[in-house]
């Protein structure tokens, strides 16, 4: 039985002033599994064209808090209290840093976490 999910893509925007960006991750909530998660993937070489001083380190933190986040556990800060659509709203929120949620998508998967792989493949890498 497939059963709806909805989905952000994770952009990196390094200089967002220019407004340029290149996809480096995927949140994907499943209501109905309880299951929230994200997967990212940074491709340097993509990112230094738009931005030869971009701080990798720097946004492969933010990206591994992103996924920290998603998870809820003891190092997932504020947001590890709010329920897992709360946290998902809260990650696709609007905002101007460097690492921005895309507009939120709907599909239909039978396992959310197997369709977040696909997407990730299909969107990112």
């Amino acid at each position: 039985m497939r059963i709806p999910y909805e989905y952000a893509i994770v952009r990196a925007v390094p200089r967002v002033e220019r407004g340029e960006l290149i996809n480096v991750g995927v949140l994907l909530y499943c209501q109905r599994a309880d299951f929230l998660a994200a997967r990212t993937h940074l491709h340097e070489d993509r990112l230094l064209a738009l931005d030869p001083h971009a701080d990798l380190d720097g946004i492969r933190a933010a990206l591994k808090s992103w996924e920290t986040t998603c998870a809820g556990g003891a190092d997932g800060g504020a947001a590890r209290t709010m329920k897992p659509g709360e946290r998902f709203r809260w990650l696709v929120a609007p905002r101007s840093t460097i690492l921005q949620a895309g507009p939120v998508h709907m599909g239909l998967a039978a396992d959310p976490s197997a369709e977040l792989d696909r997407l990730v493949e299909l969107l990112v890498r």
